[in-house]
């Protein structure tokens, strides 16, 4: 791996292409670089993955919504939607839409988190798309999301997104970008347009993600990966963009991450520095391996914890005789999903599913005494309204403990950890406390997902769904990806009962 050094630069200096960010990831989409056997069978294991909790969430309303936009630009030869069926095609960047919602909506599929937060599965649906659109093999399709997830996983190592509250979606766009590019062998000249392109349409806040959580929060990912595509056809055609969108006097790491900071200390506008690693020319691409996907439907941060949870419930025979549950933990967890947010909807049994999933206080509480995790029951609003569980809920409170923080940031796999401690005290005195560092299911966990544990996972997710012949027939196709040719791409998302799916009535513009 190479270490990249990128700050912002006068426009006098006319920072060189090669200097550039953008153009050092253009570089790694253009290389031909062959993948590994572990990357190709991890590359299969999401796209299983992403069709569990896809089909899982076809008929809740993000889905039917972004589903009716994209029937609305129907396409021959276009790609095809989550449950609609091979013989239903719409144009590749409204289908990446309604498949990146039905993916993001549950908050169930794959995650990656160091200096920033992913979940890289979000560009797995616009690349399928664009590769059954342009009509192109399993092995092209390998290669592209093995791009895509390393562009987007070194992303999220050396850029931080969240302390400016910029939304996490502005690394998922140059990702998308550069696996569309690797995926049709374009030059590099495009894919460094076309990153650039993404990035500059893609930066939002994180407001989506704050106060009153809306369905934007599916929505979100979704919108980033319509946008690459489109991105990368303005460029195909010969359009430019705004360059360098990264180190730019007036761009993003200028006015919009921590160069606005320097300039404002009078410090020199090449400081900061952010470290962004890309493999050398010739490396593999094994990004993926590094990432991990979630046992459990609510933000990664909380997979630990409820496996935690389960644990503690065993020793608490009477719930309304705990007095306080404190979680120690890190200053992501404590912030984003804990009290430290300061936001009173996390605490509000009134609250949206999307906010219930951003609130640690709920999701330990309910695991707590259910000893269960679903992802439909757990978040019901006659659950979250619970007298029982409110009592308990509003015990909870994070704090943010130093050492859970570096170790959230450790660069060594068997430090790094996404848990808590946590100290129960009774109304009696005593005290349970206890603590966990890593979800079960993560790579270095008590019961690490592997090839059976992702098709336990849809099976258990879509066998009310889908008939038992669709789902032997799309689990042993995805499973012989790297021999797909293009017409069996076409094929890859499962179908549903033509009665199943529930369409929503309402009328847009489209």
């Amino acid at each position: 791996m190479i270490d990249h050094h990128v700050h912002a630069t006068p426009s006098k200096d006319k920072l060189p292409r090669s200097q550039q960010l953008a153009w050092k990831m253009a570089e790694l989409a253009a290389d031909p670089v062959a993948v590994d056997d572990e990357v190709i069978e991890m590359v299969i294991n999401r796209i299983i993955d992403n069709a569990s909790v896809a089909i899982a969430s076809l008929n809740r309303g993000p889905i039917k919504s972004a589903r009716a936009m994209a029937l609305a630009h129907r396409r021959e030869g276009g790609a095809t939607l989550f449950g609609a069926g091979a013989n239903v095609t719409v144009c590749a960047e409204w289908a990446a839409w309604a498949n990146g919602t039905a993916v993001r909506e549950l908050d169930y599929h794959d995650t990656f988190l160091a200096a920033d937060y992913a979940h890289p599965g979000d560009n797995i649906p616009p690349i399928l798309a664009v590769a059954q659109q342009v009509g192109v093999d399993g092995q092209a399709l390998i290669r592209a999301i093995a791009t895509a997830y390393e562009i987007q996983v070194n992303l999220v190592k050396g850029i931080c997104l969240h302390e400016h509250k910029i939304d996490h979606i502005a690394h998922v766009g140059p990702a998308v970008a550069g696996g569309v590019a690797t995926l049709l062998n374009l030059d590099k000249e495009i894919a460094y347009q076309s990153i650039q392109q993404s990035l500059h349409c893609t930066i939002t806040t994180r407001q989506s993600r704050k106060g009153e959580i809306s369905s934007w929060k599916a929505f979100a990912p979704a919108y980033a990966g319509k946008t690459a595509i489109e991105a990368v056809d303005r460029c195909m055609r010969g359009e430019g963009a705004p360059s360098p969108i990264y180190e730019g006097e007036d761009s993003f790491l200028s006015f919009i991450l921590n160069g606005r900071t320097a300039r404002d200390q009078g410090k020199s506008p090449y400081e900061p520095t952010y470290i962004v690693p890309l493999p050398a020319p010739g490396e593999a691409k094994r990004a993926i391996l590094q990432t991990y996907t979630k046992e459990h439907s609510a933000e990664y941060q909380s997979q630990a914890l409820i496996d935690l949870a389960f644990k503690m419930g065993k020793k608490i025979d009477d719930f309304d005789q705990v007095k306080s549950i404190v979680l120690h933990t890190s200053h992501h967890t404590h912030y984003v999903i804990g009290t430290g947010a300061g936001d009173p909807q996390k605490m509000d049994p009134n609250a949206s599913r999307e906010t219930l999933d951003h609130s640690i206080m709920y999701i330990f509480s309910v695991a707590l005494q259910d000893g269960r995790w679903h992802h439909i029951d757990s978040y019901l609003p006659e659950r979250a309204k619970r007298l029982d569980t409110v009592r308990l809920w509003h015990k909870i409170s994070t704090v943010e403990d130093p050492e859970w923080t570096r170790r959230y940031h450790s660069h060594d796999p068997a430090e790094k950890a996404f848990g808590a401690r946590v100290v129960i005290t009774m109304e009696d005195g005593s005290i349970i406390e206890d603590e966990m560092a890593i979800a079960n299911a993560h790579p270095l966990g008590a019961r690490p997902f592997g090839r059976s544990e992702y098709i336990k996972k849809f099976k258990m997710l879509t066998d009310d769904i889908l008939e038992p012949a669709e789902s032997e027939r799309f689990l042993d196709l995805v499973q012989r990806l790297p021999q797909l040719s293009a017409a069996e791409v076409q094929k890859l998302n499962p179908t549903v009962c033509a009665d199943y799916l529930v369409e929503n009535p309402a009328k847009g513009i489209f």
